[in-house]
């Protein structure tokens, strides 16, 4: 929006402006770091809000200077407008204002001075007409007509994982679910488990060698007490066991550890004795970016190195279903190639129009399906509209699904590196889950992996997702 300001002599006593804002948890953390105010008070998601602790939380508290801050909004964007510089501004901070409340910001000209001084009653009110503050501010008024675009200023990204959140926050209460951790003998998996076993996501049972997982632990400091461990002479053996564990119910799911994903694989995709199903074994990446206000399941990234048409149909099938165990009602598959158009020259174009038609006809089931579409058109709305692309899942897509494992691993990488995205892992297709872990991997990724592998396993049990759904 175009705003023009007003000089000194166009002011007249009792003109007045207002704005509406609403206090996002976005808002405090830019405050925070623009302030170096650090108060836990004021920061969503810390957990010594109000001095409480041990995960105990409470809804964090605006600073009042951020609150008082809106009123430079008004003064600066409409009235007087550009080029309004402070001289005084009081403050009485009547109420608390939190994340979600909405505020009107009010000034209204009291009083013209000498030396082009205007004096403004300054109000924020809350959505019930209440008053959260107000005070009394002095300013230089604009000595020159000036007309400004509201939207000229870069957009900021916030290194945020709320959907992880989520994730983690729907698993509260549920079973924690048996696991084995196969060969937990570095610190990163060992404390990832561990981890994993301190909020009740998991019951560890470590498989691997006993002397290496304890001397681990005692060199970090971890706490093993209470912790099964099944002392087994090799990598090898450990997943066996898993596997073996897995078939007799034992456990409900796997953790890789310290050894080679193939390592692991390779027994649970036995012939007999494995842990298969009807369906191709798939990984998927389930990315959560900053920014983007939905979750993104990139598959095949790190099984499949160059899937057939058949495979793919599994694949994306299996992708489809994880989504919906995370509350995507109807997730939007977007069918990833280099272009957007159909051309018998390039192989993924055809798979993806073959994955699109098969969905149209019900072979693929739950999701919508469309490709073949290029990675820009697949999740920004702009781009595909203006490549006159008519789709509901184009510039909407929740899953992508790859070319090859190269074109996928490239992917997820640049998103977890580039774009800062907190990356989890899961493996699908087999009779448990297989949380898939990198040594790379923060602290919420390994959370939110073995968070998307209950909630992925209660929703093959129950039919229903544990999260509501985002359907639209």
């Amino acid at each position: 929006m175009i705003r023009e300001n007003k000089l000194f002599d166009e002011l007249t006593v009792g003109d007045s402006a207002s704005v509406k804002r609403v206090c996002t948890a976005n808002d405090l953390f830019v405050f925070a770091h623009a302030s170096g105010n650090l108060n836990p008070l004021h920061l969503p998601e810390d957990e010594h809000h109000n001095g409480k602790a041990n995960g105990e939380t409470s809804e964090p508290v605006a600073p009042s200077m951020w609150v008082g801050a809106l009123i430079s909004s008004v003064l600066g964007n409409i009235l007087p407008g550009a080029g309004t510089l402070y001289k005084t501004q009081t403050f009485r901070f009547v109420d608390r204002v939190h994340v979600g409340d909405e505020l009107t910001v009010t000034v209204t000209v009291a009083e013209k001075r000498a030396n082009n001084t205007v004096v403004l009653d300054t109000v924020i009110t809350g959505r019930g007409g209440d008053v959260v503050a107000d005070g009394v501010a002095e300013v230089l008024a604009p000595t020159r007509k000036v007309a400004l675009d509201d939207d000229r200023l870069p957009d900021l990204l916030i290194r945020r994982h709320q959907h992880f959140d989520r994730y983690l926050e729907a698993c509260a209460g549920m079973p924690s679910a048996a696991t084995a951790v196969v060969a937990p003998e570095d610190p990163a998996s060992l404390g990832g488990a561990l981890l994993a076993a301190k909020r009740n996501l998991i019951v560890p049972i470590l498989i691997g060698s006993a002397e290496a997982i304890k001397a681990v632990a005692k060199k970090h400091g971890e706490d093993l007490s209470g912790i099964e461990i099944i002392d087994v002479p090799n990598h090898d053996a450990a997943a066996a066991k898993a596997v073996e564990m897995a078939r007799a119910d034992q456990v409900q799911a796997i953790m890789k550890g310290h050894l080679h994903t193939d390592q692991l694989l390779r027994h649970i995709v036995k012939r007999d004795g494995g842990l298969r199903t009807g369906r191709r074994l798939s990984h998927a990446f389930i990315m959560d970016v900053p920014g983007l206000d939905h979750v993104l399941i990139v598959s095949d990234a790190a099984i499949n190195i160059a899937p057939s048409l058949e495979e793919k149909i599994d694949i994306t099938q299996s992708a489809i279903d994880l989504g919906r165990s995370l509350g995507i009602g109807q997730p939007k598959v977007g069918v990833l190639s280099a272009v957007e158009t159909v051309n018998p020259a390039i192989p993924s174009t055809l798979d993806a129009a073959a994955l699109s038609k098969m969905a149209d006809r019900g072979q693929i089931t739950g999701g919508l399906v469309d490709g073949p579409l290029a990675m820009d058109n697949a999740i920004d709305l702009q781009a595909a509209q203006s490549k006159g692309i008519t789709s509901l899942v184009a510039g909407r897509a929740d899953i992508l699904i790859v070319p090859n494992l190269e074109a996928g691993n490239m992917l997820a990488k640049e998103l977890a590196f580039i774009a800062h995205a907190e990356a989890a892992g899961v493996v699908l297709g087999a009779a448990v889950p297989i949380i898939l872990t990198s040594r790379a991997d923060g602290e919420k990724a390994r959370l939110a992996s073995c968070a998307i592998a209950a909630l992925f396993k209660a929703w093959q049990v129950g039919g229903r997702s544990m999260i509501a759904e985002t359907a639209e």
